[in-house]
């Protein structure tokens, strides 16, 4: 629903994901959606339309090729390298293997094969319970579009590259290869109706420079091509219709986040200490190797968690134990002396691994997962137990298991590891026999038996997405219950409370790794019930940096035990909003 700041306006409000004010008139993307019929065959039409798709799968290859070598020439090959996961997606055997298999046994077209297929994968990561894999959707519908486009011979809508006059992009959905092409001349900004922060959209519009706002619903619905309107990356707001009025406070607003922006990166060098000289730890969530130039930009102190899964996913066979090792070390050798957290599979049945066949089941997130999952398959965790060990060599590593329950799985992983351990030994391949290992603290049952596994571990990491999701029993992507998903549940304060006191209790150090962790709101209450660490994704830890520096442990700790004694989440968050925002006001300027 449209609300308005001053009379005349419309504003449409969504999640901002791309900093930036532009304004000018605005052009929505054609809303006719291209359906595929399906067609029946003959035994003797068969060969031909294999022959159709693979002839399409080869000249889409060629054409993402070509977008990703142009990207690379304009504005680098990290950025370039997202459409690695697009060539992948077209190499995928499960996918291509079953289009195939469609097409002989239902004797359908390849486009209606192709399009039911890669239809049927999109939705499931859709219901994936891993916010990275879930925006991955948006990667496999842009490669089934240029699929169909080729088998179809069908050009693209509107090209992006050559447009008249400078506009901002209205759409119910951008693909990355479409961004990607974007004139940045022309293209003063672009708002779409469905997507979040870590689509690869979003991800091409911040290294572009444009600003962006996504999950506006029905903007393309609404809105007409030649409306005037402002489009507003910092608090993920479109304006149509702006006043005068408006323009001039959009202006006082860019004045203030030019301010902002600068003080932030003055603190990227600076150490996270309190007003009263309180050090805490800042460090980075990572998925990959090539992500350590992210963390050395963004003033982090090393790496909190490396998600190793996506090692593994989009790709038709186990990586093996060198190519684990290789990237482990990469990390460990361009982030020296910092740490490196490297977390072991965090996988299952929720996420893409074809070539394992694992079995479907009702409840993936309660089933065969994580720890779980590699104490069953030995020969995947040894490669990986093998190939950290190796890279702890260097120094800096550090290793945790993710999921664990309790007790009895900690104490079997750490078994595996000293078989890999005289394994390594023996072959006189060298590996840092002090290496710190800790325990993921997700589950409620772990956070209740903290004192125990605080014996046996070196740190815990909480991942505070999970220990909510569990113990509230809440899926936060339904939106039926969503609202239901509270950070500052006063049973989530207590489990988090305990697992740093078991902790502390044994001498060893506690980081948060969720969401929480990355959230100025919710920064000081950490903060105040003792966390030793927090790790974040890089690009938001300059503003938890400069919030850390402007909070006093001691105000802190007051809010935590408010927030301790507190009944109600809602009292408790507006009380973290109250500290944070008198500490840090530029941070919360709307």
């Amino acid at each position: 629903m449209a609300e308005r700041l001053h009379k005349g306006e419309k504003v449409l409000r969504g999640i901002p994901v791309s900093a930036g004010v532009s304004r000018g008139k605005i052009l929505v993307l054609d809303k006719v959606r291209h359906t595929v019929t399906r067609r029946d065959l003959t035994e003797a039409e068969l060969p031909e339309e294999l022959n159709r798709l693979e002839k399409a799968l080869l000249g889409t290859r060629q054409q993402i090729l070509e977008v990703q070598r142009k990207l690379a020439d304009s504005i680098g090959q990290d950025q370039a390298s997202i459409f690695d996961a697009h060539l992948l997606i077209l190499e995928d055997p499960a996918l291509i293997d079953e289009a195939v298999r469609v097409i002989q046994t239902d004797r359908v077209n390849a486009e209606h094969a192709f399009q039911t297929v890669a239809e049927r994968y999109a939705g499931a990561l859709a219901q994936v319970d891993d916010e990275y894999l879930r925006e991955r959707v948006s990667d496999m519908r842009d490669v089934t579009g240029r699929v169909l486009n080729h088998l179809l011979g069908r050009d693209e809508e509107l090209d992006l590259r050559h447009l008249k006059e400078p506009c901002i992009i209205i759409a119910h959905d951008l693909t990355p290869s479409k961004t990607a092409q974007m004139d940045r001349q022309k293209v003063l900004g672009f708002a779409t109706d469905i997507g979040s922060k870590t689509s690869h959209t979003a991800i091409m519009a911040r290294s572009l420079r444009i600003p962006a706002v996504v999950g506006l619903k029905d903007a393309s619905e609404e809105l007409e091509s030649g409306q005037y309107a402002l489009l507003d990356g910092y608090n993920g707001v479109i304006i149509i219709n702006p006043t005068d009025q408006t323009l001039f406070e959009y202006g006082q607003l860019i004045r203030k986040q030019l301010t902002l922006e600068e003080k932030l990166r003055d603190v990227l060098t600076q150490p996270a200490v309190t007003l009263d000289n309180h050090r805490v730890l800042l460090t980075a969530n990572i998925e990959q190797a090539g992500d350590a130039d992210a963390v050395k930009s963004s003033g982090a102190e090393g790496v909190g968690l490396f998600r190793t899964e996506y090692l593994f996913i989009n790709r038709d066979s186990l990586p093996t134990e060198e190519e684990q090792y290789e990237a482990y070390r990469q990390v460990a050798l361009a982030l020296k002396p910092h740490p490196v957290v490297i977390r072991t599979l965090d996988l299952g049945g929720d996420k893409f691994l074809s070539h394992l066949h694992v079995p479907t089941e009702m409840n993936p997130f309660l089933g065969w997962r994580a720890i779980r999952f590699c104490l069953q398959q030995r020969d995947v965790f040894g490669g990986q137990l093998r190939a950290i060990l190796r890279a702890s060599a260097e120094g800096n590593v550090k290793m945790m298991y993710p999921m664990i329950s309790g007790l009895d799985e900690l104490n079997q992983a750490n078994a595996l590891l000293d078989e890999f351990k005289q394994e390594l030994r023996q072959q006189n391949l060298p590996f840092d026999e002090h290496l710190e290992v800790g325990v993921m603290i997700e589950i409620p049952s772990a956070a209740m038996v903290a004192d125990s596994l605080a014996r046996r571990s070196h740190f815990f990491s909480i991942g505070t997405n999970d220990l909510i999701q569990y113990s509230l029993a809440v899926d936060r992507m339904n939106e039926k219950i969503a609202h239901l998903y509270e950070p500052t549940h006063p049973a989530i304060l207590r489990l988090i409370k305990n697992s740093v006191d078991a902790a502390h209790a044994h001498k060893i150090w506690v980081s948060v790794c969720g969401e929480m962790a990355g959230d100025p709101v919710l920064v000081p209450l950490l903060l105040g019930l003792g966390v030793d660490e927090l790790s974040a994704a890089p690009p938001l830890l300059a503003q938890v940096k400069y919030l850390i520096r402007r909070l006093k442990l001691a105000d802190t700790r007051q809010l935590a035990e408010f927030a301790l004694s507190c009944e109600s989440p809602t009292e408790i968050l507006a009380r973290c909003q109250e500290l944070a925002q008198r500490a840090a006001p530029s941070l919360f300027e709307k």
